[in-house]
C-alpha cells in the first residue's frame, strides 16, 4: 500500500496549504525534532500544522511559520520525536481497566508467589466475596506446572477465587469457587474446553477455554457505574502510554453502547474501533455498521474463536504438542460459522477470527474461502472486506502464501514472540518454529500485518511492542538460537504496522495511520527518535504527549 503522491503533487499540496495560511493560522504547529509521517512520499519532515483537526502543513520549518498566527499554539518537541498516532491493532480495553482495578498477577514468578498475592489480598478486602485476578503465566515458574486449587485452598478456603492466566484462555480456580459452581469429578467438559483432572480424577482447579464458562455463574454484572470507572481506568493508562487509539476486540453490545456514550460527551481520548462477540454480532447485523461523535468510535467488526491459546495448550494443531498428548481445541465448527461469515459479507460487517495453531488458522482460512466464494463480489455490501485473522501465530508455509491469495489480514502481537519464546519452542518443537510469529515472511508474501498487543494478556505498552517487532528479543536482549531473527522487521516497516497497517485494517486509511495532508491529526510523541536509538534503548522511551483530532489527550507532566 504504497503512497503515489508525485514530488510535484506533493509540493503543490504544500503550496496551496501555505497560500491560504494568512486566511486561516493553523491552531497548532509541532517543530523542533525529528517528525517521522509513515508516508513513502515524504518520510521525514521538520514540521507539521494542524487547522480544524486535520493536518494542513507538512514540510520545512520555514513553510510552517505561515501558518502561525496570534492564536496559533507552537508545540516545540525540544528534541522529541512526533510520530503518526500508534494503534493498538488488538487489545481488551475493559480488560485493561479491570487489570488496573483487581489484583494484577503480572510478574508473579512461582506457585508460592501466585498464593502469597491471593493471601495479600484476601487481607485487603476482608468478607466473603470472590477474590478475582488476573496476568499470571507459569512457563517460567520452578514448579514448572500449572497452579491448582490446592495452592489456593492453603491460603484462601472460605471465600471463591478465580485467577485468569494472561493469555485469557485458562484460569485456576480454589475449591470454593469449584463448589459454587458445581463442578466436581463428574462433570464433563463442553466442547472447545477442558477440565484438567488428577491421577485420582479429582478436577485441579485449571480450566481450559469453553469450560471458563461453567464459572460464568460466579460474575456478578458490573452497574453501569463500575462499567465507567473500568473504562476510565483503561482510557488513562493507554493515553499515557502514546497510543491514541486500538481496536477493541471481543466486546459485547452493552460496553459498545457505553463506549459511544463516552464519545458523545467528549470524555474519550482514544480512537476506538470495536470488534464485538458473537452474542452482540446478532446485534450488529441487525443494524450495520455503527459510528459515533465523528467516528471517534466506530463499530463494524465481530470477533469469533477459532481455538485457544498456545500457553494452555489450546491453540489447535496438526500434529500433538511436542510436550503434551493433545493437538489443542477447536472452538467453532463449518456448520455453523460459514452461514455467519456469508450473512456478514452481505451486509457489509468485517469479521475478525481468532486462530493461533496451524490447524486454527488453515481451518479459518478454509471458511474464509468457503464464505468469499459462496457471496462473490457482485453479491457483498462492500466488495473488499478486509477480513482478519487474529494472531496468526502457528502457520505452514502454505498458509502463509494463502492471506494475501484471500486478502485476509494477518493482525499480529509483536510482544507475543517475545514472551512465548521462552515456552514455544517446547511446544512445537523445532520444526514448527518456522511459520512461528512469522511477521516478515508474510508481509514479504504481499500481506498486509496491522501489530498490537493484545493487552491485557501483554502489557500494552507501545515501546515494547516496537522493540519486539525490530528485535525479535526478550526485554534483557535474549533470543533462542532458532527463534528465526529473520523474522524481525525494519523501523519503517515497524512504524507502519503501528500505523498506517492498522487504518488500512480498520478502513480508515484515507484519515489516518500517516502524517499527510488532509489527514485527522492524531499523533504520538515519544523522548527518543524511536527509528533512530539503539535497539536496546527503544523499551526505555517515554511518552509525552498523545494527539486526538488536533486536541491535546495526554500531555506528561513537566513536558
Amino acid at each position: 500500500m504504497r503512497t503515489t503522491v508525485s514530488v510535484l503533487a506533493l509540493a503543490g499540496l504544500l503550496w496551496a496549504g501555505a497560500a491560504s495560511a494568512a486566511e486561516a493560522p493553523a491552531d497548532l504547529v509541532f517543530w523542533g525534532g525529528p517528525i517521522h509521517t509513515a508516508d513513502d512520499a515524504h518520510p521525514t519532515a521538520q514540521a507539521v500544522a494542524v487547522r480544524g483537526g486535520r493536518i494542513a502543513y507538512v514540510g520545512d520549518r520555514k513553510g510552517a511559520q505561515a501558518f502561525v498566527g496570534a492564536k496559533t499554539q507552537e508545540v516545540d518537541l525540544k528534541g522529541a520525536a512526533l510520530f503518526p498516532g500508534f494503534t493498538d491493532a488488538h487489545a481488551h480495553l475493559y480488560g485493561i481497566g479491570q487489570r488496573e482495578l483487581t489484583l494484577n498477577l503480572e510478574g508473579v514468578q512461582s506457585a508460592a508467589a501466585l498464593a502469597a498475592a491471593v493471601k495479600a489480598r484476601a487481607a485487603q478486602t476482608p468478607g466473603t466475596g470472590p477474590i478475582l485476578g488476573r496476568g499470571w503465566i507459569e512457563t517460567h515458574w520452578p514448579e514448572k506446572r500449572f497452579p491448582t486449587r490446592q495452592d489456593l485452598d492453603a491460603v484462601v478456603s472460605d471465600r471463591p477465587v478465580v485467577l485468569m492466566r494472561a493469555d485469557g484462555h485458562a484460569l485456576v480456580a480454589n475449591s470454593a469457587a469449584l463448589k459454587l459452581a458445581g463442578i466436581d469429578r463428574n462433570t464433563k467438559a463442553p466442547s472447545g474446553g477442558d477440565i484438567l483432572k488428577d491421577a485420582s480424577g479429582e478436577p485441579t482447579g485449571m480450566l481450559i477455554d469453553a469450560a471458563m464458562g461453567l464459572m460464568s455463574a460466579l460474575a456478578q454484572q458490573p452497574t453501569p457505574e463500575e462499567m465507567r470507572r473500568t473504562f476510565q481506568a483503561g482510557f488513562k493508562v493507554y493515553s499515557e502510554y502514546g497510543w491514541t487509539g486500538l481496536h477493541n476486540m471481543s466486546v459485547p453490545w452493552d460496553q459498545a453502547l457505553m463506549l459511544e456514550d463516552f464519545a458523545r460527551d467528549g470524555e474519550l481520548p482514544l480512537r476506538v474501533y470495536n470488534a464485538v462477540t458473537p452474542e452482540a454480532g446478532k446485534m450488529l447485523l441487525a443494524t450495520g455498521p455503527r459510528s459515533a461523535a465523528d467516528s471517534r468510535v466506530v463499530t463494524r467488526t465481530i470477533k469469533f474463536y477459532a481455538d485457544g491459546a498456545l500457553g494452555s495448550r489450546g491453540a489447535a494443531l496438526f500434529e500433538k504438542y511436542h510436550d503434551a498428548d493433545t493437538t489443542g481445541l477447536v472452538q467453532m465448527k463449518a456448520e455453523d460459522v460459514v452461514p455467519v461469515y456469508e450473512e456478514a459479507l452481505r451486509k457489509g460487517i468485517q469479521v475478525a477470527t481468532h486462530a493461533i495453531g496451524d490447524r486454527g488458522n488453515s481451518l479459518v482460512l478454509d471458511w474464509y474461502a468457503q464464505a468469499f466464494a459462496e457471496v462473490p463480489a457482485a453479491e457483498r455490501k462492500v466488495a473488499e472486506p478486509r477480513w482478519r485473522v487474529e494472531h496468526a501465530q502457528i502457520l505452514t508455509a502454505k498458509d502463509i502464501a494463502r492471506f494475501p491469495a484471500l486478502h485476509v489480514i494477518p493482525s499480529m502481537q509483536p510482544s507475543h514472540a517475545i514472551g512465548d519464546l521462552h515456552f514455544a519452542p517446547s511446544r512445537l518443537g523445532e520444526d514448527r518454529l518456522a511459520g512461528a510469529y512469522a511477521w516478515k515472511s508474510l508481509i514479504e508474501a504481499g500481506a498486509i500485518v496491522p501489530a498490537g498487543s493484545d493487552a491485557p494478556v501483554e502489557r500494552g505498552d507501545p515501546r515494547i511492542e516496537f522493540y519486539a517487532a525490530v528485535a525479535r528479543k526478550d526485554l534483557s536482549g535474549f533470543s533462542a538460537p532458532d527463534w528465526h531473527p529473520e523474522q524481525a522487521v525494519d523501523r519503517e516497516t515497524a512504524l507502519k504496522m503501528f500505523t498506517l497497517w492498522p487504518a488500512f485494517a480498520s478502513f480508515a486509511e484515507k484519515d489516518l495511520g500517516s502524517i499527510t495532508v488532509g489527514k485527522r491529526a492524531d499523533f504520538s510523541v515519544f523522548d527518543v527518535d524511536l527509528m533512530t536509538v539503539p535497539e536496546a534503548a527503544i523499551p526505555k522511551a517515554k511518552a509525552l504527549m498523545t494527539v486526538v483530532d488536533g486536541k491535546t489527550a495526554f500531555r506528561a507532566a513537566g513536558w
